[in-house]
């Protein structure tokens, strides 16, 4: 099993930046894909970026947060980032992280992990919040 615990979330103004971590422990090397989602209450999961967590690359972004928000991931600290920058209140919600350890977040064509659905990820983190005011 993989353990993730989300933290720097918080409440910012419109154009700030944040950056969100997401510590991962347990079974670490058996995970494929790593991911962001996010939620407002009442509405679906929403995949916001992943990558593939065995090279730290082949990142995806959600159009709405191209260009704005980058996904990485450092080895030596097992620790997930989703760097976001030019804040938006549409960008208000809970943020999770999450792994896939079976490969279903893959696009099965590119080999490519995607954020399509939040079924194709096994673990998920607690959540953080990130309200951006105008």
């Amino acid at each position: 099993a993989v353990q993730l615990v989300e933290s720097g979330g918080g409440s910012v103004q419109t154009g700030d930046s944040l950056t969100l971590s997401c510590a991962v422990s347990g079974n670490i090397y058996g995970t494929i894909c790593m991911g962001w989602f996010r939620q407002i209450p009442g509405q679906e999961r929403e995949g916001v970026a992943c990558l593939d967590r065995r090279t730290g690359s082949s990142t995806y972004y959600a159009d709405s947060v191209k260009g704005r928000f980058t996904i990485s991931h450092d080895a030596a600290k097992n620790t997930l980032y989703l760097s976001m920058t030019d804040l938006k209140p549409e960008d208000t919600a809970i943020y999770y992280c999450a792994a896939d350890d079976h490969g279903a977040a893959r696009n099965l064509a590119t080999m490519i992990c995607m954020v399509r659905k939040a079924s194709d990820y096994d673990y998920w983190g607690q959540g953080a919040q990130v309200a951006v005011s105008s």
